[in-house]
């Protein structure tokens, strides 16, 4: 996501770096690229009107043109208004509420509302909450049984409703539910139509004075651009309200919906959809995003899932044999189980800054294809292994090699470079365990460039 964005401003930026020292032409000029950029990445025009103004107005502060590094500064105030544009902050689902929380799921049809509250109940269960799903589009043909599906996935109970029900009645019943068997939070569906009409927003006003709900979330696709924000802004008319999903950010290169809908509609945007798996949800985080938009990378992100997938004393295993250069094949092979468990190797590599060049490559040409079918053959590899030879490489003669090409379907060559590369790589993980994580940062950084 954002990637065209991500391209049009990196080249501004180098080309600001290369300047002596900032003047007001240079700005101008610097200003006049950020505008074009924010533009083409279907922007709202009033939004990217008034955020250069904000720009401009700070740059040519006597504070950055004076500053040893003004170019950084320069980029710094673009960091900053952007965080600002894109939100400040995000509560996700306050959750210190008094239960059951009540969350209506409102948007158009085909947006993405029914896989959202299965993907939000997911989120909410590693939270340790107990939601109840309500399928109240009747409408729809299948959307009841579609979200009884997904609730069955994640583990969460779905309210029996029927294509009979009439939808306030549903959500009056399934609140008095949630009430009474307590549940901590209700993820209530609604039905939607190919565009807004009376009859869709005379229901949901109806079934919103029926709960109450503390929150009502609309759902939009983030490819359709600016017209998700238009209709969200028709949205908040009739419901008020108070937070905004937006699904199928992963094949959204531009972005202009993210960056348009909070300053538009003045609501936050809560959650992005960034994959068609159940665990595809992410909490919006705008500095995060702000950083990823300017090439900042994203560690945090990547420092939370790491931890998800792994475990603090194997954490702590790995790091004690890398120090002491025992890492084996079969510790190789869990780390590759991780980091599948933790996305797309491209993901992974735009998260590390200085690294989104190289995300890029992978997520767009063959290379990516290449890596991904390598990891397929060491996993291979290494599964035709037995567990005494994983554990010690060093009695990996020619006939085992032979042995282990024939089981994974691989070539000796394959064999014998996948070997080669790991003794490089303990050489190498002990030595970055020498240096400190500034450093290790720095180098990786340098990496990317």
């Amino acid at each position: 996501m954002f990637d065209n964005l991500s391209d049009k401003l990196a080249a501004t930026f180098k080309t600001l770096r290369g300047q002596g020292k900032l003047t007001e032409k240079n700005i101008e000029d610097a200003i006049k690229e950020v505008r074009m950029s924010f533009l083409e990445a279907d922007v709202n025009f009033k939004v990217v009107k008034d955020f250069v103004k904000k720009v401009k107005e700070e740059a040519v502060g006597e504070k950055v043109m004076k500053s040893l590094s003004p170019g950084q500064q320069f980029i710094k105030i673009v960091h900053d208004h952007l965080v600002e544009l894109l939100g400040g902050s995000n509560p996700g689902v306050d959750l210190n509420q008094k239960p059951p929380i009540i969350i209506m799921v409102v948007g158009l049809q085909g947006s993405g509302k029914t896989t959202t509250i299965g993907k939000l109940a997911k989120y909410l269960i590693k939270q340790k909450r107990r939601p109840l799903l309500v399928p109240a589009d009747v409408y729809r043909p299948a959307a009841i049984d579609q979200l009884t599906r997904l609730g069955e996935q994640v583990g969460a109970e779905v309210f029996p409703s029927t294509t009979t029900d009439h939808p306030v009645a549903i959500a009056a019943r399934a609140k008095i539910m949630a009430e009474t068997q307590g549940f901590d939070v209700v993820l209530m569906d609604t039905a939607g139509r190919l565009q807004i009409d009376e009859g869709m927003m005379d229901e949901i006003a109806q079934m919103k004075r029926a709960v109450d709900p503390q929150e009502i979330f609309f759902v939009a696709d983030a490819m359709t651009g600016q017209e998700a924000v238009n209709v969200a802004v028709k949205f908040d008319e009739i419901m008020d309200l108070t937070g905004i999903v937006l699904t199928k950010m992963d094949g959204d290169a531009r972005g202009g919906a993210a960056l348009s809908i909070k300053a538009v509609t003045g609501k936050p945007l809560r959650f992005v959809g960034v994959s068609e798996k159940l665990d595809g949800l992410e909490l919006f985080h705008p500095d995060r995003i702000a950083q990823r938009i300017l090439g900042m990378g994203d560690v945090m992100s990547l420092i939370e899932k790491a931890q998800e997938v792994v475990n603090k004393d194997e954490a702590e295993l790995m790091q004690k044999k890398l120090k002491k250069a025992s890492f084996t094949l079969e510790d190789f092979l869990q780390q590759m189980k991780m980091m599948k468990k933790m996305g797309s190797i491209s993901s992974l590599f735009g998260m590390i800054p200085g690294m989104r060049k190289v995300a890029k490559a992978l997520e767009e040409g063959k290379e990516g294809v290449e890596v991904e079918k390598e990891m397929k053959h060491i996993e291979a590899i290494i599964l035709s292994m037995t567990p005494k030879e994983r554990r010690n490489h060093a009695i990996l003669n020619g006939s085992r090699r032979r042995r282990i090409a024939n089981g994974s379907g691989t070539s000796v060559q394959e064999v014998n470079r996948l070997i080669k590369q790991f003794m490089e790589m303990r050489k190498m993980m002990k030595k970055m365990n020498k240096m400190g994580p500034k450093a290790m940062m720095r180098q990786l950084s340098q990496m990317g460039r």
